[in-house]
């Protein structure tokens, strides 16, 4: 299961839209190190001029790397989070999370993170099963 869904939200959502701060919490307190890992890159994004962001420190254990995994490949959490920091993110290997201004999304920077052939280049044998 991706989030921790409280009653009162399943049944808010049974009734009809939910807001982005009623999703974004949900999101923050079911995926505390995803949470965590995603602040943090784009706080140093908007404290700095950087191109971009990231984290390249593997997770601790598997628990905080399936917290990552899930908020990354889930659309709607990771867009929800994408709205909430207004940033773009970006995804390699199980911990490698960038964050981009939106702005960027059309630069050689974002491009050459996002392809097959920098996916290739941030591979490694410890990162096998990640």
């Amino acid at each position: 299961m991706s989030l921790t869904v409280s009653p009162d939200l399943l049944r808010a959502a049974e009734s009809g839209p939910v807001t982005d701060e009623e999703f974004i919490a949900c999101v923050r307190e079911s995926l505390p190190y995803a949470w965590q890992t995603v602040s943090r890159v784009a706080a140093e994004l908007a404290t700095s001029d950087v191109e971009f962001s990231d984290n390249v420190i593997a997770p601790p254990g598997d628990a905080e790397r399936g917290q990552l995994l899930r908020a990354m490949a889930s659309d709607a959490i990771r867009a929800g989070l994408e709205r909430h920091f207004g940033v773009k993110l970006a995804f390699q290997n199980c911990h490698r999370v960038a964050a981009f201004r939106t702005a960027a999304v059309d630069s050689d920077t974002y491009r050459r993170f996002v392809s097959a052939r920098g996916q290739l280049l941030n591979q490694s044998p410890e990162l096998r099963n990640c």
